[in-house]
């Protein structure tokens, strides 16, 4: 098992002040210009797969999102395999460090219909959305991918911003949830005790991502993060600014909240189960808890963009992880939510304490309890996380 905390979280990289302000800048440059020259469909984009003749692909991750050989890190063993099984010869780069980075990266390829180099991209869901809704993804062939259609979590099928699960195939999940250290709090159930119990006042810290935060409160007073309305995103607001006056909050994280909450510095918190999970290996007096309104799933997706020439070899590759032996290895390593069923099964043979853990292979009850946040337009991101950065005073 890898030492607590090694890998750098996918949730902490796309958060903090840099990458909000990066995300308004974004929203604002798209939202002046109406797009235009950026939208792109279909049938005016067209991309030619050069698969048949060419073997080989380009796959663009996050630092430390594959599993590697404890002896020699220059190994990646899934991965290695899939070039010997497939013959394709893969160019792997860790190039994904933020979000709204990469998105700036390849922006200007893709609003003019022009190759990124890249035939696969790992991106979070409502960066995902945001591409798609431009038009910058392309579709894939179900029929290439039967451990898809087989495999895939029905907890993650059918979202907002991908209906048909035919544009983005999630690479990895997690929750965001409470979090406590037992050494210095008692438990904590419900997002409302979060930001009102006296014993917690200013040992309190929330999530930066407005749609983990806001999907918490937003659950929390009975309302669906998957659809709802302005009022109902004010009135989760409203509640997120009294906790915010009293003082009862002390600060607004990325995932630096995490080394605080081991050291019992902050009692209670929201958090990322991919952090806590790595903290309980450490120590078992931290906990994570599925609040009992509900809790919030995100993914990162594997996407393949416009002008893309090798998108057969990606959807063979992408048809690969959705095997659950393959992805139980992957998840023995990187320690977030599997999306594919049958992995379960298959991490018993590797590792029965991490098949066990519910952070890893959530049951269905904790499943039914994840809401993914709903997909915005360019008008309602830029409005919402206007109005979270004033709250949160970003």
């Amino acid at each position: 098992m890898r030492s607590p905390l090694r890998h750098v979280t996918r949730r902490g990289l796309l958060t903090g002040t840099l990458g909000s302000a990066a995300l308004l800048a974004t929203a604002g440059t798209l939202a002046g210009c109406g797009t235009k020259g950026a939208q792109q469909t279909e049938a005016g984009c067209k991309s030619d797969d050069l698969s048949a003749t060419e073997k080989k692909l380009a796959f663009s991750n996050w630092p430390q999102y594959m599993d590697v050989d404890e002896k020699d890190e220059s190994k990646r063993p899934t991965l290695d395999a899939f070039i010997a099984k497939s013959g394709i010869q893969v160019t792997y780069t860790e190039d994904v460090n933020d979000n709204n980075e990469f998105f700036g990266k390849v922006q200007n390829q893709l609003a003019g219909c022009q190759t990124t180099g890249r035939d696969i991209m790992v991106l979070t869901d409502w960066m995902a959305a945001r591409m798609i809704r431009l038009g910058w993804i392309q579709k894939l062939d179900k029929a290439k991918l039967p451990n898809v259609e087989a495999n895939l979590l029905p907890s993650l099928r059918g979202r907002s911003f991908d209906k048909d699960s035919q544009l983005a195939i999630p690479w990895q999940s997690g929750l965001a949830g409470l979090a406590y250290n037992a050494k210095v709090a008692k438990e904590i159930r419900t997002v409302d005790e979060l930001l009102t119990r006296p014993d917690l006042k200013g040992k309190v810290t929330a999530l930066s991502e407005m749609r983990d935060t806001m999907g918490l409160l937003l659950q929390s007073n009975g309302h669906d993060p998957a659809n709802f309305t302005p009022a109902q995103f004010d009135d989760a607001l409203n509640k997120l600014k009294k906790a915010v006056d009293s003082k009862q909050i002390r600060k607004f994280t990325g995932n630096d909240y995490a080394p605080d909450l081991a050291k019992g510095d902050i009692a209670a918190c929201i958090g990322w189960s991919g952090d806590v999970i790595q903290l309980g290996f450490e120590d078992e007096k931290i906990k994570f808890v599925v609040p009992e309104s509900g809790v919030m799933l995100w993914s990162d997706n594997m996407l393949v963009p416009n002008k893309a020439t090798h998108k057969a070899n990606a959807e063979e590759l992408i048809n690969y992880y959705y095997d659950p032996a393959v992805a139980a290895k992957l998840a023995a390593y990187v320690n977030y939510i599997c999306p594919v069923k049958g992995a379960q099964a298959e991490m018993e043979k590797i590792d029965p304490d991490l098949a066990a853990n519910p952070l890893i292979f959530p049951d269905d009850a904790m499943l039914s309890k994840s809401k993914v946040f709903m997909a915005l337009d360019e008008k309602q991101e830029k409005e919402y996380e206007t109005k979270f950065q004033q709250v949160i005073g970003a």
